[in-house]
């Protein structure tokens, strides 16, 4: 055990000599005054890990002591032990940022269980977050050898997001490194799950089958109208271990009543998924009933400028009729202070759509700016930044002011995003897409074990651009690269954040269904 050295304050502190001795028999290192003042003085003088200080003493209490010790060392865990109950000493200590508050008489094993509780909490919750992590491991490694069902996959992928947020609490890395290796095994066992199961999943009527993009609205948002507004606020590329790292902020504000989540289609990108989400429709589909409305890759000009044409659309084929609807995109920040103030004025609506572009910006930001790069270097502070955004945000504002009310908010995205690190080669034309993780159009020459390939287009819910197109995805971490100039790409692209292939951060996205307290 480190050497932890701990100040024990108090003006009867001979009278605690039992506790002390007991402290030092565990491998602690005591020093003791009798007041305030020299406890004071003792913080400027010597580095301590942890205080104990008596709420009742005479000259400087041990209120103003502890304002007085928290100026010089915020970070320092104080104790506060008293005599008395009363609730505004309470308050006043807790209000002071104390780390812990107990009742006298204390006894030996209180004191050491708050000082385990305080200083040797992260080394005791990094030791059995790695015990429950080495189990867990080898049940998830033999469940990843079992015919699998939508259910088990997202039993599966939670509990990888919560041992990879915990690991990053606790600064395991010898676990990280273990964590990442089990992920790129279960994204390549995923990865055969979707190439077995995806052309069936798409049928409409398989009542089988996961929820997806183009079924999402029929599903599982039109139902959840009715006696409140509804507030569906897509989040563009939010993942799901994002989703657990903003949930603290919006528990805050609302009660989870569901944290599930849904497939997102292949490609995983905006054009496809977020428009077969608004049209309930396949973007096959989408292109049929609305040619002048589709844009294919190769086209020029936007790819989502009629989301809210397609929404309207849509519930009036699932005769969702006397409804009032409204659907706000945002892009900038001036949108979104907008958007705070319009919420008092969307509670008259029935369902609220909300598009918010920021997630995805940030990725993309991610790959082109060297200073993004070096501001989420890794995973863990990608998730951060994403946080930090959140906590500042016009949405969180937004979503501050509909908890006032009674209303449902449904929060969703389109798709997620994965780290890539292996290069995988292919050769295409000039009109070939650019996206780094799947690729359409004619003469692709690639090795077809290292891609899901799909001949036939229609068949998979895509449009066919040209008689000889067809649609190769990226599994796992891999990213297409040309072979002309191929290490400078390669070195340029790996590491950084990409989306429109096949991997559970990509296709398994966040559903989670609030309500007002």
């Amino acid at each position: 055990m480190q050497n932890i050295h701990i100040l024990w304050a108090d003006d009867e502190i001979e009278l605690l000599k039992p506790h002390i001795l007991f402290l030092e028999s565990k491998g602690y290192q005591v020093t003791t005054v009798n007041n305030g003042l020299d406890a004071v003085e003792s913080i400027t003088g010597s580095r301590f890990d942890l205080v104990f200080l008596d709420e009742n003493m005479p000259g400087v209490s041990g209120l103003d002591a502890l304002n007085q010790i928290k100026e010089l060392r915020e970070d320092l865990p104080v104790v506060m032990i008293t005599k008395s109950e009363e609730e505004q000493i309470m308050e006043d200590a807790i209000g002071s940022k104390i780390e812990d508050y107990l009742i006298k008489p204390v006894n030996p094993k209180q004191i050491l269980m708050s000082i385990k509780k305080i200083v040797d909490n992260k080394r005791l919750v990094t030791e059995k977050v790695t015990s429950k992590y080495q189990q867990e491991f080898r049940n998830i490694m033999m469940a990843l050898m079992e015919n699998l069902d939508w259910e088990s996959w997202k039993s599966i992928y939670k509990k990888l997001v919560y041992y990879e947020l915990e690991i990053q609490r606790s600064n395991e890395t010898g676990m990280e490194e273990v964590l990442q290796t089990q992920k790129h095994e279960t994204n390549r066992e995923f990865a055969k799950y979707i190439e077995k199961n995806y052309i069936r999943f798409l049928d409409y009527d398989n009542k089988e089958a996961p929820t997806m993009s183009h079924t999402l609205m029929n599903r599982r948002i039109v139902p959840q109208m009715g006696n409140e507004p509804v507030f569906l606020i897509l989040i563009d590329n939010l993942r799901f271990d994002q989703w657990r790292f903003i949930q603290p902020l919006i528990s805050e504000l609302f009660r989870v009543e569901d944290e599930d989540m849904y497939l997102s289609l292949l490609p995983t990108t905006t054009q496809y998924c977020r428009n077969a989400l608004f049209a309930g429709l396949l973007p096959s589909d989408i292109e049929k009933r609305f040619p002048k409305k589709w844009s294919n890759d190769e086209e020029e000009g936007g790819k989502n400028l009629h989301e809210e044409f397609f929404l309207k659309d849509l519930l009036q084929r699932l005769r969702v009729n006397n409804v009032k609807t409204s659907y706000t995109k945002i892009v900038h920040l001036g949108q979104g202070k907008d958007l705070v103030d319009d919420i008092p004025n969307m509670f008259d609506n029935d369902l609220n759509a909300i598009v918010y572009n920021f997630v995805d910006t940030l990725s993309h930001a991610r790959t082109d700016y060297k200073v993004m790069r070096e501001l989420a270097e890794d995973e863990a502070a990608y998730r951060s930044l994403t946080l930090s955004w959140f906590e500042h945000s016009p949405l969180y504002e937004a979503l501050k002011r509909i908890s006032e009310k009674k209303a449902k908010v449904i929060i969703t995205t389109d798709h997620g995003s994965v780290k890539v690190t292996d290069p995988v080669k292919v050769i295409g034309d000039k009109k070939t897409t650019t996206n780094l993780r799947y690729k359409t159009g004619r003469n692709l020459d690639f090795n077809p074990k290292e891609v899901f390939h799909i001949k036939d287009p229609s068949k998979a819910g895509l449009p066919t651009q040209h008689l000889s197109s067809n649609f190769i995805f990226c599994r796992n971490s891999d990213f297409f690269v040309y072979p002309n100039n191929l290490n400078h790409y390669a070195k340029y692209y790996r590491d950084t954040i990409q989306h429109g292939g096949i991997s559970v951060e990509e296709m398994m996205v966040p559903l989670i269904t609030l309500s007002s307290k």
